[in-house]
């Protein structure tokens, strides 16, 4: 079923991974801030690479083999995918290639998306304030801005986001991700934390020609009485957007409070959902329906049930009904037919005085 379900899914969606890609050029050093717990992949083209890295929070250890670390991963074009990051593994990863000249280097602040703090636009809700630190000097720490992302839906209104990362600014002209400033020092603040701002959008359509992935029934869990629901191959980077029975569900009613029976994860961008009843859920990625769930709650099931039992039920009396209409429209034949046979069967007394005279 899944490797059915995620060939379908190759087809349909014009992407590779769930993964957000990176890339550098060749024989550069690039800076990058991104989130935790979202998958990346870091480009290197070179045969034979191996990596390099090593993690701010202990300088002193060196991994030169990927394998020893459980979430990541070199594939097969030399480039180094990290499934879920921590935010301990900010630090330096560099790509050699098997003439022991590296070929790329980046230095990544892999920033808590659990500290991810959430605005609406909509709703009049403000990002983070620009704050001085005291570490010597006066660093100024503010929100880089990525870029807003795709409306989610188009034809009709929708949301778009956009991701921002704590950087601290010592001199304009070499601002820095916040935890590859700090290196291995112990600073914590409310305001040093990544943040993201949704706002709404309107898009007119483009045709599309693309399938969709169907996922089997299954029930909602017993104890909470609710389902964790994962959109295949999305990501905190891309569109997601979730419809229950055709409604879209937006960060806006989750923010206002006015969405109550579903949580969009914020750590996942909107890419899971947790629903807490029975419906229809569809999953949008990048505007493509890519993913369809009924999650069914045990009254549901025990409807159903009862639903069926009620008709095996009713089929049943049916049968016996037709049964003994049957036989009242037999009886009466049968009847006849019985004073027929008597009035015309010869009797015993008869039979034997024929037998007589033939003799």
């Amino acid at each position: 079923m899944l490797t059915s379900l995620w060939l379908l899914l190759g087809l349909a969606v014009p992407v590779q991974g769930s993964y957000f890609s990176i890339s550098c050029p060749s024989r550069r050093h690039c800076q990058r801030a991104l989130l935790s717990n979202n998958d990346v992949l870091l480009h290197c083209n070179a045969s034979g690479a191996q990596w390099h890295f090593i993690f701010l929070q202990n300088k002193a250890i060196w991994v030169y083999d990927p394998s020893r670390t459980s979430n990541t991963e070199t594939m097969p074009d030399g480039s180094l995918l990290i499934r879920s990051p921590l935010s301990s593994q900010t630090g330096f990863y560099s790509c050699w290639d098997s003439g022991g000249r590296k070929v790329v280097q980046y230095d990544i602040d892999f920033q808590d998306v659990e500290s991810l703090h959430i605005t609406h636009r909509d709703l009049g809700q403000k990002p983070l304030q620009n704050e001085t630190l005291s570490l010597g000097g006066r660093e100024l720490v503010f929100t880089h801005w990525e870029t807003w992302q795709d409306c989610n839906r188009c034809g009709e209104p929708g949301e778009r986001k956009r991701l921002g990362y704590c950087y601290v600014e010592e001199s304009p002209e070499k601002p820095m991700p916040c935890w590859l400033y700090l290196g291995d020092v112990k600073l914590w603040s409310s305001r040093m934390r990544p943040e993201m701002q949704v706002e709404s959008c309107h898009v007119p359509c483009t045709p599309l020609s693309v399938g969709y992935a169907t996922f089997d029934d299954y029930e909602l869990s017993e104890k909470s009485e609710s389902a964790w629901l994962t959109c295949p191959l999305g990501s905190i980077y891309r569109p997601i957007l979730w419809e229950a029975n055709s409604t879209p569900l937006t960060w806006k009613g989750q923010l206002s409070g006015q969405d109550v029976n579903t949580v969009l994860d914020t750590s996942s961008g909107g890419s899971r959902l947790q629903v807490f009843q029975g419906a229809i859920y569809e999953c949008f990625l990048q505007q493509e329906l890519v993913a369809r769930f009924n999650p069914k709650s045990k009254l549901d099931i025990l409807a159903s049930l009862s639903t069926e039992d009620w008709k095996a039920q009713k089929s049943k009396a049916d049968r016996v009904l037709k049964g003994l209409k049957l036989m009242l429209l037999l009886a009466p034949v049968l009847g006849l037919l019985g004073v027929l046979f008597k009035l015309f069967r010869p009797s015993r007394g008869r039979r034997r005085d024929q037998l007589l005279v033939v003799k």
